[in-house]
């Protein structure tokens, strides 16, 4: 219950930040928030140097990636903290960005403009279940195995997307894959990178994704031929990614199912992060977020904003743990963290020299956070543990998660069905599943 108290001039002081995040009923203080808040910026702002390197490799121009990144995530952020008022930060998603470059835009040749219309039409149908009510429902349909099969497979594709930069793991006619040579400067310095982020991690020190890109990219200026060009100055352009996206194209029956992994992912993925950076907060009423709907519209909102910006979809970052292990327990943690965003629009000199087996080391390590999932299935039930598998090892080896993600609820539905467990399958599967085997059925891979 918000107060105000009289001072001795008789004057209302009623504090502002207590006015909006009612610190004082989640057991905070701004110190403590501001605190929280910095915290998850460096556990995240590794994003900033990722993001454009991954949309860059697509082909979408790299400095205005940057802007994007950070107007995004600081938006998203900004509305977490003010409409939500939760402690979560929020930016471009790992994962889904390189479904979006390596996948869509270079596997499947789609313009990174049409690809941006899908991330677009994705976050309007987040949107809308969002408004309506409707994620419980859908989120409820989907069996927890496959849920957790999606996530451990993105972590397998982020892996393999990881090693490659690095140049760990390279091409081979005769096996596909083989390991790479481990005498160049760039493998070794991505291997010391990751041993240092795991280390780092392990000794609880904040910021050790960051530490890890930071130190890599200082090593490239002695070992790698890299040149520095300086830290600060005024922020590139938007224009080449602003308002370029190509919503009618997306729209094309070839791209629909990249609008269904995408809008999928993004609800589990926000869903489930959500959840658990709430739970690890005492946040939870019941079992239950109490504004998870306005969690889920800042979430939306943010992506569809971060589409017409140029990047690819936004979500909740489960990095926003470090800042409830800080204290952060409410909005003004986020916010915090969207001034950080904005202010890091200055760096974009720093962030243009960061090499790709810099941001290796980061995303490996995160690949082997995400497969910590795989605990989670239930092994000794074949109809659920296999359609969990193949949507898993699928994703990967087909390079795409669109297909790895087709083929698990195809495999789920048909053993259902084959083992006469029907009642078992709810009708979102259902639909989803047939969806899918009319695309290959009719329309080909």
């Amino acid at each position: 219950m918000l107060r105000g108290q009289h001072n001795n001039s008789g004057e209302l002081d009623v504090s502002i930040a207590e006015k909006l995040f009612k610190l004082k009923e989640a057991g905070t203080d701004v110190r403590t928030e501001v605190v929280a808040g910095i915290t998850t910026f460096l556990t995240m702002a590794y994003i900033i140097f990722v993001n454009p390197a991954i949309l860059g490799d697509a082909g979408v121009p790299k400095e205005a990636v940057f802007v994007a990144t950070c107007l995004a995530a600081a938006l998203g952020t900004l509305i977490m903290g003010l409409y939500a008022n939760y402690p979560i930060g929020m930016a471009p998603g790992m994962g889904l960005n390189a479904y979006f470059a390596y996948a869509v835009v270079l596997g499947m040749g789609v313009p990174w403009q049409t690809a941006l219309g899908a991330v677009f039409i994705s976050g309007c149908l987040f949107l809308f279940i969002s408004i309506f009510g409707l994620r419980e429902m859908i989120v409820k349909g989907i069996p927890a195995s496959l849920r957790t099969a999606i996530t451990v497979g993105l972590g397998l594709f982020l892996g393999l997307i990881a090693l490659k930069s690095a140049g760990i793991v390279t091409a081979n006619a005769a096996t596909m894959v083989t390991v790479g040579d481990l005498h160049k400067a760039p493998a070794l310095m991505a291997i010391v990178g990751f041993l240092l982020i795991v280390a780092l991690d392990r000794l609880r020190v904040k910021g050790a994704i960051l530490i890890g890109i930071v130190v890599v990219t200082v090593m490239s200026f002695f070992f790698g031929g890299n040149t520095f060009q300086g830290i600060f100055s005024p922020p590139p352009s938007l224009a080449p990614t602003f308002a370029q996206l190509d919503i009618g194209g997306a729209f094309g029956t070839g791209i629909l199912n990249v609008v269904l992994v995408f809008f999928l992912v993004e609800l589990f993925d926000a869903t489930g992060t959500l959840m658990g950076v709430a739970a690890r907060a005492g946040l939870l009423v019941e079992g239950k977020m109490e504004r998870l709907n306005r969690a889920l519209m800042a979430d939306s909102t943010a992506i569809v904003v971060g589409s017409v910006m140029g990047t690819s979809s936004t979500t909740a970052y489960v990095e926003s743990a470090a800042g409830v292990q800080a204290g952060g327990r409410t909005g003004l943690t986020a916010v915090v963290v969207a001034l950080l965003f904005l202010a890091a629009l200055f760096i974009s000199p720093l962030a243009s020299v960061v090499p790709a087996y810099a941001t290796a080391p980061a995303l490996l390590f995160v690949s082997c956070l995400m497969l910590r999932d795989l605990a989670d299935v239930e092994w000794n039930e074949s109809t659920e543990s296999i359609p969990a598998a193949v949507t898993a090892l699928l994703i990967p080896f087909t390079y795409s998660i669109a297909h790895g993600i087709a083929f698990g609820f195809i495999t789920y539905a048909a053993l259902k069905l084959l083992t006469g467990r029907v009642r078992e399958v709810k009708a979102v599967v259902w639909v989803i599943a047939l969806v899918f085997l009319f695309k290959y059925t009719w329309l080909g891979a």
